[in-house]
């Protein structure tokens, strides 16, 4: 009977080594599509009461359709501040992060000052979630 037991749980073990080899790394959790629940979650969470990623809804902020490679304080129907206007830069997947996580460093004087302050993470989540709704 004790062979039986020893080769029972060897057995075990092997499917469960196999198991775990099929299962995603850590790394490919971190890649998810751009389009997930979780990126639009962090966009409503942070960014939805003052912007819309519909072209030409303009809220309390400008539209965020197609921000990343659009110059900054361009869109010609919103009302931007004056060191938006003049920022001279075009939005790039970096800046756009940073801008969120602290807009003041990236833009001093602009107007979302009060709202700003997310995680690098949701940021990075967010920035996805804008691309893959500009397309």
């Amino acid at each position: 009977m004790q062979p039986r037991l020893q080769t029972s749980t060897w057995l075990r073990a092997i499917a469960v080594a196999g198991a775990l080899t099929s299962l995603p790394s850590a790394s490919s959790f971190a890649q998810q599509p751009a389009g997930d629940a979780a990126a639009q979650q962090a966009f409503n969470n942070s960014c939805r009461t003052c912007h819309s990623v519909k072209e030409g809804d303009n809220r309390l902020g400008p539209n965020l359709n197609k921000i990343v490679g659009r110059k900054a304080g361009s869109l010609p129907d919103y009302n931007y501040s004056s060191s938006m206007k003049e920022a001279g830069f075009v939005w790039d997947q970096d800046k756009l992060a940073r801008f969120m996580v602290k807009p003041d460093e990236v833009v001093s004087g602009n107007k979302m000052q009060p709202y700003g302050g997310i995680s690098a993470d949701e940021a990075g989540k967010i920035v996805a979630y804008l691309q893959a709704e500009s397309q």
